[in-house]
């Protein structure tokens, strides 16, 4: 009795959730407009290509004659960067380092003068551990630079 009562109320609610689902949008998208079709029916090439690069919220411009001129528009990602031929990657200068920098400097010469673990200190309980990290450290610092080297050669 109580399965047949559940089947009922089930089947009641089901066109309620049909009503429940929204329409589809009645209007169309709108179109992009292009002067590709004008100007494969004139069977000319254009007179004028435009290559315009977008930055933020910017619109691509229309063409002034469709039939003469065709308009590209690129948008840029980062319009602000530094481009790579004026960077400058050298090492910043000691007196031009952050504190942070610094005192992380600081904090690892005390560490390997105490003799603490990973240290690659003759002295000190477990200093001998860090010698292979030390060398590891060098080795990636080593590959850096000369990546950084070769990038750098024209």
């Amino acid at each position: 009795m109580l399965r047949t009562v559940t089947v009922a109320l089930l089947f009641a609610a089901l066109p309620g959730v049909g009503m429940a689902q929204t329409a589809p949008d009645p209007t169309p998208p709108t179109p992009v407009t292009t002067n590709a079709g004008i100007q494969a029916e004139s069977g000319k090439p254009p007179q004028r290509i435009r290559s315009i690069l977008l930055t933020g919220t910017q619109k691509c411009p229309t063409p002034t004659n469709p039939d003469e001129e065709i308009v590209v528009c690129a948008r840029t990602g980062e319009p602000y960067r530094i481009p790579k031929e004026l960077r400058n990657d050298k090492p910043i200068a000691a007196q031009n380092q952050s504190w942070v920098n610094r005192a992380a400097l600081a904090d690892e010469v005390g560490r390997r003068a105490a003799g603490l673990p990973d240290t690659c200190s003759p002295t000190g309980s477990g200093g001998q551990t860090g010698c292979s990290k030390l060398r590891a450290e060098q080795w990636a610092a080593d590959r850096t630079e000369k990546r950084r080297v070769e990038s750098s050669i024209p």
